[in-house]
């Protein structure tokens, strides 16, 4: 096995697995601490992806999509406004900082705000390390029997014989989430979920393959987004939108009830009791899931009604229906739909099916083995994180555990979420300033 290890004395004081907007945010944040730092007082860190280059959701960047977040939560702006990673700075490095704001829109183009993360990423590309994909996280004990650091362990996607092991006193595991798909669903040729939607797209069109009736399941903004870029992509083409709902349900953007995704709100729900905490994701789900934008929902009512009156009616909506069945022959799937009201059943032949059902966050016990063993857990098995975004731990474990994206059971929305992404790294940082401070001051106690 071709294995390297870091020298004994190349320590990490922070290590990432995994390089998306979160720990984007957090390297920044680390290298706006360390260009004012004195060098004794500079964090070491490093952050590892299994991709080989910097990429977020890739396969929704529809053209025409927007953000559903302001620009200025970017991943600096709320934490620092003077920051030169500000989504500003990159507009006005790029020469369309005086056309955006002639735009007077909040919100920019998806695929804008990617090339935005990629250029920062690449910013801090003497940070980060692609096709480094972390293996296994081991605990570390000191001849007095504290964890003190963990050794991660990565290779390099597709050669397993090439691995490299380095040894951090403090992780930050931000994986971001996968895909969710329905039990006993396979992907395929024919059946995507919405996550490879854009390059799938682009293959199937360049072929030149006869597409009749495309199939999507999904009530959310994903699957909306989904049947008007088919819709528009294949124009001989009849898109079937599939899902239980009456019809979509509108977004709640407002003023009071985006509130709940203000930094404040994570105080509030952090310090809340279990039942307020599910109260307040119960009353505010519409802020974020299985709902779509207004905007968007009148224009597919708009291309449904206008396809009625000119008597070809290409977009389809099946509502109130489940998929039970997906059956896949040679040169088609035969799809069982049921209309739930009255329990008939029918089966729709298709070339595709695309699951619009979202994501799921990933198995942390998975990636980090026996160091998950050391965090504790509540009455549900789910981890027990501070406030701080530290997951909690015995005391004999002085190695640090940061999460992000896994904790909406205890950060509340915006967990997965861009809203207080600069916010969070912030606070990130500031806990590991303030316990290395800490440990430093009990050090030189006990040498005196």
């Amino acid at each position: 096995m071709n294995a390297l290890h870091d020298e004994p004395d190349a320590i990490h004081d922070l290590l990432g697995i995994g390089f998306g907007p979160s720990n984007l945010a957090l390297a920044i944040a680390v290298e706006e601490h360390n260009a004012r730092a004195a060098p004794e007082d500079r964090l070491h860190a490093r952050f590892l992806e299994r991709q080989p280059s910097f990429g977020w959701h890739r396969g929704m960047l529809i053209d025409d999509a927007t953000m559903q977040v302001s620009f200025l939560k970017d991943l600096a702006t709320m934490r620092n406004p003077t920051s030169d990673f500000t989504f500003l700075c990159f507009l006005r490095e790029r020469g369309r900082l005086v056309d955006f704001l002639n735009a007077k829109t909040l919100f920019p183009l998806r695929i804008e705000f990617h090339e935005y993360f990629e250029w920062a990423a690449a910013r801090l590309a003497h940070l980060a390390e692609y096709d480094a994909e972390v293996v296994s996280v081991e605990p570390v004990t000191s001849d007095d029997g504290e964890v003190r650091w963990f050794d991660v362990t990565s290779r390099v996607p597709g050669a397993p014989e090439r691995t490299r092991t380095r040894r951090a006193r403090n992780i930050s595991v931000a994986v971001g989430l996968e895909p969710h798909l329905p039990p006993d669903t396979a992907l395929s040729d024919r059946i995507w979920h919405n996550s490879e939607l854009v390059p799938r797209v682009a293959r199937l069109t360049g072929s030149g393959t006869p597409v009749g009736r495309i199939l999507v399941l999904g009530a959310g903004q994903s699957g909306a987004e989904a049947v008007d870029f088919l819709h528009r992509s294949f124009p001989e083409t009849e898109i079937c939108a599939v899902f239980a709902k009456y019809g979509y349900t509108p977004a709640d953007d407002s003023p009071f009830a985006n509130r709940i995704f203000d930094p404040e709100a994570v105080d509030v729900y952090f310090r809340s009791a279990p039942e307020v905490k599910q109260s307040l994701v119960d009353y505010h789900r519409s802020t974020n899931y299985s709902v779509v934008d207004m905007d968007l929902i009148e224009s597919l009512y708009a291309t449904m009604y206008r396809e009625k009156v000119l008597g070809r009616e290409r977009l389809r909506l099946r509502n109130v229906s489940r998929i039970r069945d997906v059956r896949t022959l040679e040169d088609r799937l035969d799809v069982t739909v049921e209309y739930l009201p009255t329990g008939k059943r029918e089966v729709i032949s298709c070339d595709l099916l695309v699951h619009a059902t979202g994501y799921r966050p990933r198995d942390l016990d998975a990636l980090l083995g026996r160091a998950a063993k050391l965090c504790l857990r509540d009455h549900n098995d789910a981890l027990l994180v501070g406030r701080d975004h530290r997951a909690e731990s015995s005391p004999e474990v002085t190695a640090g555990i940061y999460v992000q994206g896994a904790t909406e059971h205890t950060h509340g929305l915006t967990s997965t979420l861009l809203s207080t992404t600069a916010v969070r790294s912030g606070e990130i940082l500031d806990s590991l300033l303030t316990r290395r401070a800490d440990d430093t001051a009990s050090t030189a106690s006990d040498r005196a």
